[in-house]
């Protein structure tokens, strides 16, 4: 019997359920003009939607050569106001250099312990700062 691999993750920190949980199954309607704009550019409308998710969030997944989209999509989410009641433009590169600067340490030739190593260091970090800009003053 084949074991079901959609399991969904225990939460990282407490915050991390509904609304928030990192496994979500999300239904929208898609735009006509953006289903057209991918079907011209033989692009899977999923493909975009995560390439977006992966460079706003500066991951470490395919990095190279998109310097340029990362930088966009960060001043796309701060011209768009998201969090501008709780912290300055500044503030708000300041979150995305920081998330950028660990993103750009992953070991990509790593051996699998390097890569255990900096998973773990990476999760321990990911803490310190989110604690650090959700509890800045």
């Amino acid at each position: 019997m084949k074991k079901n691999k959609s399991r969904i993750r225990k939460p990282v920190m407490k915050w991390q359920t509904g609304d928030y949980q990192q496994k979500q199954t999300i239904t929208f309607e898609l735009p006509l003009q953006f289903l057209m704009i991918c079907k011209i550019a033989d692009v899977a409308p999923e493909q975009v939607l995560s390439d977006f998710i992966d460079n706003l969030s500066n991951g470490t997944w395919q990095r190279e050569g998109r310097e340029k989209a990362r930088q966009l999509l960060n001043d796309y989410f701060i011209e768009h106001g998201y969090g501008k009641d709780l912290y300055t433009p500044d503030e708000l590169r300041a979150m995305f250099a920081e998330l950028d600067a660990v993103a750009s340490l992953f070991p990509k030739n790593g051996e699998p312990e390097q890569l255990d190593m900096y998973s773990a260091w990476r999760t321990s970090h990911q803490q310190y700062w989110f604690d650090k800009w959700l509890n800045h003053q």
